[in-house]
């Protein structure tokens, strides 16, 4: 395990680490901070984010580009919802840009763009169809991602590449919650690309509490 700690002040709330190939999710409160550590380096990790009280609403891609004017996640950026309110937002990052329009992979894509030896082997959108299965969710429930590592350059015609990663062992990003939110995160299982530089490694989680309000002085 990397020795890279959260890059959030605060108690720590859990710490886990996401084996190769497999989901993950959580409930965060309000104000609680997610720190993603990259243990390997370049491991892609997928991710979803839901208002934990109405998960029809759910992370906008389209919201979140047009709202910060940028194709990139970087610090300071504010994940949007598909009604246009803050879900989370980037409160600490440790790589130049971040990834919101590479997608996620799955079966059906790997066959095609692969060829049928890659049929056997499952994508994000399985995990994510998994892992959502535990909070009653399904396939009409997925939308566009956050590719978390994932290094994902615009080409000057336009064109989008999926190419060697721009993170290292131990780089981290951190997501604060705006309000109560559902996280599901699939630690990418492509193994065709140079997402996850052709070798699946561990994801570390951890979650933070934000410092106690303590009461107002009194006179």
């Amino acid at each position: 395990m990397n020795p890279a700690g959260p890059l959030a002040t605060g108690p720590v709330f859990s710490d886990e680490t996401v084996a190769p190939l497999a989901p993950w999710s959580a409930l965060l409160r309000a104000g609680q901070t997610l720190t993603i550590v990259d243990v390997g380096g370049n491991q892609s990790a997928d991710f979803l984010v839901f208002n934990a009280h109405d998960t029809d609403e759910r992370y906008s891609v389209p919201d979140t580009l047009a709202w910060q004017g940028n194709a990139y996640l970087r610090e300071g950026s504010v994940l949007r919802s598909n009604l246009g309110r803050p879900l989370m937002t980037v409160s600490g990052n440790e790589i130049d840009r971040q990834d919101t329009i590479g997608g996620a992979c799955s079966k059906e894509s790997n066959t095609l763009r692969y060829g049928f030896h890659t049929e056997h082997q499952h994508g994000c959108r399985e995990n994510f169809l998994a892992e959502a299965a535990r909070h009653g969710l399904g396939a009409r429930d997925l939308v566009s991602n956050i590719n978390w590592f994932m290094n994902v350059p615009i080409e000057a015609d336009g064109t989008l590449g999926i190419v060697d990663g721009i993170s290292a062992p131990g780089k981290r990003v951190a997501v604060r919650a705006d309000v109560d939110v559902l996280v599901i995160v699939s630690n990418c299982p492509q193994m065709n690309n140079p997402c996850n530089d052709f070798n699946c490694t561990p994801l570390r989680m951890i979650v933070t509490d934000a410092f106690p309000t303590t009461g107002s002085d009194s006179a």
